[in-house]
This record gives C-alpha cells, structure tokens and sequence, in this order.
C-alpha cells in the first residue's frame, strides 16, 4: 500500500491546506509518530535505517539484542504492510564459518533503481575490528540470499544510506576508527562503484588540516552537480566536504554551523532543493572528554548546505540514553519519513510534511 494512502486512512488529508488548522495555530508539520517494534523481544535497539521500496512500501532494519556490542546482537528487519508495521524478524547475524559468534552493527538499506535491495552491515568485536557485509533481496525483503563479506579494505556504508551519482556510481558514505581503543583515530572515505556492487574502490582519507576528526557521513545533492558530504565529529560541530567530480575527489573537511555532541545524524536532499539534517542539536566543548546530550533531536533546513537553521524538535524529553542515530528518506509522495532510536529500547518511525517547515 502506497504510504500517503496508509496515512489517510488514520490521518486528516495530506492536501488539506493551512487554513485547516484552528484560528490562530498552525498545522504541525508531524503526521505521525510510533514504534516500529512497539512489542519488541528485546531489551536494546539502535541504529535504524529506512527505506522506500519500488512498490512505494517502507522497510526498516536496525540491530538489536541484550546491548551494543554483545554476541547476540542481530540485525532485525520489518517492512511496512496495510495495517501498518509488520513483526520484525531477525536477518543476519555474526555467527562465522567457525562457528565463533560476533555482535553486528549499523545495517544500511539501500535500493538500487533497477537491483535488488542491499542490506549492508557490519560485524565484528568493535568498531576497529569489524568488516563489512552484504545481503539482498529481489522481493523486498521477504526473503534473503546468503550473507556475502566485503572485499578486503571495503567496509560499506558505515551508518547512512549510499547514492547514485550523476554518472550512475555507486557512492558509499564510509569511514573508519582505526588504533586502539584509546587511540581511535577517526577519517573519513568515501567508497565507489562503477559496476552496480560487483567491485568497489575504496576513496583516500579526506584530508583533515583543522584535524577535524569524523565519521558517518551522509551525501546531499547540489546545483551543477555538487555533492556534499556532513558527518558526525568529536569536535563540537557537524563537518563538511565537497566534491565537484561525481565523489572521486573531495575537498578539506570543515566545520558547519550545527552542534554535534558526538552523535550520529543522516541528511537528505528535499525534492524542492532544500537540505534537510536530522540531528541532536546540544554540543560539548573540545576540550570535554565523553559524550554531549543526545536531547533534543531536531530538524535542520538549508539551501546551501552551508548555512543551516533549527527548524523543528521532534524530541524534547531528557531521557538517559536519549535520542539517537537518526535515518531520513523523502518518498515519491513528498512526505519525509525519520526513524531513530528512542532511549536504546524502541525504534521510532517519524512521518513529517516538509511543506510545512518554515
């Protein structure tokens, strides 16, 4: 079922215009809000990703298990059926040819025009040490081929969502945590295919002269064939690079003017043109060791990618694990779908009217 349809059946008409709304308030631009996993068989989840599927359904997987980390950790995976989300069910995990089990991490869909679905994800004992996987469905995600690892050195996305450039690449936004735990170096890469996901190349360290430390980034669409990536940093503030070559080459990472308490965010690009970042908008100094808030969450706009405002909260309530690793679509009807992570326990499905951000 297409989505704006499914939402009309709960939801006053998506065309009602602003007078709709009582004399004196305007229509929120929040059309719905729930759990995709509301009866979930576990204690932890986090690091949803989304996705529209050809039919106009939305999937969604993200990982979950007794805590980040921990061996039975799996990825889970539910689509979006006509009475709403379907159960989630488990797809992949980390048990290995020689039977060791290891925790997985940070699944990414990602549908391809004209491919079957991907599903990447990682597995491994820690960020440093885990390597990259693949599996793919040719029906949506009813059923799955065997789980494939990543050529040596290719890690796949590392937390959002790849694009198609210009010239048809296949664009992974990577990074990499590399050292050691106390070390952790962080750098950006950005991993290409030429071959619908036969073979990858993996993108040099973007060069980071401000030593700006980041990773997950996402990539944002501009005029004249730019493209922009804005990822996660320990420094404070949201980072940025370009590329004017269809993502073979980018520039210096800079800093962007939104906080970043070191946590994760995902950005799309609005079919008007706008930019829209979905992020915690709470920071911590440089010098501060650990981690900032992760409350409020928020939307961001720009037209730039350059200059960017704090258009709209959609989580507002201390909570101690707070509201993180957020994922962003806009499907073919207009509307802007976001999941993230809600307190470590739940994932939340947020659908939001763009035209309504101001």
């Amino acid at each position: 079922m297409r989505i704006a349809a499914w939402l009309a059946m709960t939801l006053a008409p998506l065309s009602a215009p602003d007078s709709a709304a009582p004399a004196g308030k305007t229509r929120s631009p929040i059309l719905l809000s729930e759990f995709i996993d509301a009866d979930a068989p576990y204690p932890q989840a986090h690091a949803s990703t989304i996705v529209q599927l050809p039919d106009d359904t939305l999937a969604a997987a993200w990982f979950a298990g007794s805590g980040e980390s921990r061996p039975d950790v799996r990825i889970w995976f539910a689509r979006h059926g006509a009475r709403g989300w379907e159960k989630p069910v488990p797809v992949a995990d980390g048990v290995s040819a020689d039977g060791q089990r290891y925790p997985t991490w940070n699944p990414v869909l990602f549908q391809p025009p004209g491919a079957p679905l991907q599903l990447f994800y990682k597995v491994g004992p820690n960020p440093r040490a885990w390597w990259g996987m693949v599996i793919r469905s040719s029906d949506g995600g009813r059923h799955w081929g065997r789980p494939e690892r990543l050529p040596d050195g290719v890690l796949g996305p590392i937390k959002n969502k790849p694009v198609v450039a210009a010239d048809g690449a296949w664009l992974s936004p990577s990074s990499r945590e590399e050292g050691t735990a106390e070390t952790n170096i962080w750098s950006l890469r950005i991993e290409r295919s030429a071959d619908k996901g036969r073979t990858w190349t993996v993108g040099p360290r973007i060069a980071s002269p401000m030593h700006i430390e980041a990773i997950q980034p996402s990539i944002l669409f501009h005029p004249g064939g730019a493209l922009e990536l804005v990822a996660r940093t320990r420094q404070g503030a949201l980072a940025q690079s370009w590329s004017r070559d269809n993502g073979v080459t980018w520039s210096p990472i800079a800093a962007i003017d939104l906080p970043n308490p070191n946590a994760g965010t995902d950005a799309v690009t609005l079919a008007d043109g706008r930019q829209l970042i979905v992020y915690n908008h709470s920071g911590h100094a440089p010098t501060t060791p650990g981690d900032g808030p992760r409350w409020p969450l928020n939307i961001g706009l720009s037209e730039d990618g350059v200059r960017w405002r704090n258009v709209l909260t959609l989580e507002s309530r201390p909570m101690p694990d707070g509201y993180a690793y957020p994922a962003v679509i806009q499907t073919r009807d207009g509307l802007v779908h976001v999941t993230y992570t809600w307190n470590r326990q739940r994932i939340r499905h947020v659908v939001i009217d763009p035209r309504l951000l101001r």
